[in-house]
């Protein structure tokens, strides 16, 4: 494994900022990672380390050492006739990470289709989308403690799995970096959920009656194709914002005003959908110089002409964050990490 200086990132993020990091090094095994992080230990270097590039927005060259994962390989373990343990290393591209499960028929991952990333954020974001969530299958991971440099292994439990949160982005945030991750799922007998969102629209157009997991997957990368915008072609990091959630309270106040406003209950909360607050705020397709919310949807913001800088890109999320409060009083959460 080589060190390298002064590395170019554009192309290791799909915001495609041009930014570079001072010291950099692809690690392929945990004895390169012990390695990669012990020279940033030595040096009093910062860490930031890389998955795939998706939920990450840089707004200036990092001066310490970015260390990029590329741990690969993906191992089952049966567990009964309808079970299976199925784990994948930090590295292992997310997307095709579920379609080699759908390959082999095992279900629980097939509304996860099509998200940017690699399997290693996953648990970090407990990224979710169409009524699932990482959680739902997530059974354990092993992670690196970058302090004492040995291999520890947190449960469901342990890791205190939010809204799009967990420990890693909390009290455990730039102390563990995971290694791999450990999912149950069905091999017969698939739960399949078409009730959230467009797919069981998607499914009607398609003439399918009986949805397979499979069906359910191509359902969801059809909606998520015609929705967002492809990175490779139009710099974004998907989902910029979280959707708010709001006491019933301050939703019925809201909802005086703005009846036709969608929301979802839970209990004394309400989840609000932030391309819709957006939206209404006059956002979607508008450009700022070289960023744009994207036309089809409003949540996702894009580098328009793919020479936004990142304090750019930073600074119209603001601008839409100000909007929304102003109009709505609610506040958005960014759910990209700024560096």
């Amino acid at each position: 494994m080589k060190i390298q200086e002064k590395y170019s990132l554009k192309n290791l993020n799909t915001f495609g900022v041009d930014v570079s990091a001072k010291y950099f090094a692809e690690v392929k095994d945990v004895d390169d990672l012990k390695y990669a992080i012990e020279f940033a230990k030595i040096n009093h270097y910062e860490i930031l380390f890389l998955g795939g590039g998706s939920n990450i927005l840089f707004t200036e060259d990092f001066g310490g050492l970015v260390i990029k994962l590329n741990l690969k390989g993906i191992s089952e373990e049966f567990l009964n006739e309808n079970e299976v343990l199925v784990t994948a290393k930090a590295g292992e591209n997310w997307h095709e990470f579920v379609q080699f499960c759908l390959s082999e028929n095992y279900g629980g991952l097939e509304n996860l289709s099509l998200i940017p990333g690699n399997v290693g954020t996953s648990p970090m974001q407990n990224i979710g989308a169409y009524g699932t969530e990482i959680k739902d299958t997530f059974v354990k991971c092993k992670v690196l403690n970058i302090e004492t440099l040995e291999i520890e292994e947190f449960n469901k439990e342990e890791c205190g799995f939010g809204y799009r949160d967990s420990i890693f982005k909390g009290e455990g945030k730039g102390k563990f970096v995971i290694l791999e991750v450990t999912f149950k799922l069905s091999t017969k007998n698939h739960q399949i959920k078409t009730e959230y969102g467009a797919i069981k629209n998607e499914l009607d157009k398609l003439g399918i009656e009986n949805p397979t997991i499979q069906d359910v997957s191509r359902a969801v990368i059809s909606i998520r194709q015609s929705k967002l915008p492809d990175p490779q072609i139009l710099g974004n990091a998907g989902s910029f914002f979280k959707n708010p959630t709001i006491p019933l309270q301050q939703f019925t106040e809201v909802q005086n005003s703005y009846p036709q406003m969608p929301n979802y209950p839970n209990g004394e909360m309400v989840k609000i959908p932030a391309g819709w607050l957006i939206e209404q705020c006059g956002w979607k397709g508008k450009q700022v110089g070289n960023v744009a919310s994207h036309e089809l949807q409003a949540l996702v913001i894009v580098n328009k002409t793919g020479n936004a800088t990142g304090k750019e890109i930073y600074d119209f999320s603001t601008m839409i964050i100000e909007s929304v409060k102003d109009k709505f009083g609610i506040g958005l959460e960014r759910e990209v990490n700024i560096v």
